[in-house]
């Protein structure tokens, strides 16, 4: 029979040789400002001063993001506007996700645009978070082209839209989209 010394001893032993995991660290959940801009980059198909200086901004901002959605969506307004778009959610942790989105605005706002979206995520805890309606305040002014960044947040979760794109649209509204699983015509 073992006495109890002993049998501390052993698993005092065993527990000695037994691996921890390592702990996650913010770099390998978050991608950094090289990679993104490098991922930007190839998505837009090309590199502008403008389009770096947003994704500087936004680190400077809210640091590091641990997923980000490239995709392309089609807006007009009227006072009141429609925005509707499609996209691909990567995760650093890996995996990718189908993303529709629309969703109304109200304000003064007045044009019609067309563009390619690179959305930084921050603190995206699970691909499915991504599914809810996101309030915000867009300002923007499309004249043949551009690059614009504003900021949509809900429940910790910081989304991060930029938009290189084309058509003449002017105006600053507030509204919300509504990002989900499947495409609908309902921005609601």
């Amino acid at each position: 029979m073992i006495d109890r010394r002993q049998h501390l001893q052993q698993l005092a032993a065993l527990a000695g040789t037994v691996a921890l995991p390592a702990l996650a660290t913010d770099e390998d959940s978050t991608y950094d400002e090289d990679s993104v801009l490098k991922a930007a980059t190839e998505f837009f198909g090309q590199t502008t001063e403008g389009l770096a200086k947003v994704i500087e901004k936004a680190f400077k901002e809210q640091g590091r993001p641990n997923a980000y959605v490239k995709g392309q969506e089609a807006g007009a307004a009227i006072t009141v506007g429609l925005r509707y778009g499609e996209g691909e959610l990567l995760m650093k942790g890996g995996g990718a996700h189908k993303v529709f989105w629309a969703g109304p605005s109200i304000g003064f706002d007045l044009g019609a645009n067309a563009s390619k979206v690179f959305t930084l995520v921050y603190k995206l805890p699970k691909a499915s978070a991504i599914y809810q309606r996101f309030p915000g305040v867009d300002g923007s002014l499309y004249y043949i082209g551009g690059a614009g960044i504003n900021y949509q947040r809900l429940n910790g979760i910081t989304l991060a839209p930029i938009r290189l794109g084309v058509g003449l649209r002017a105006g600053a509204s507030v509204g919300y989209i509504h990002y989900r699983r499947e495409k609908s015509i309902n921005p609601f």
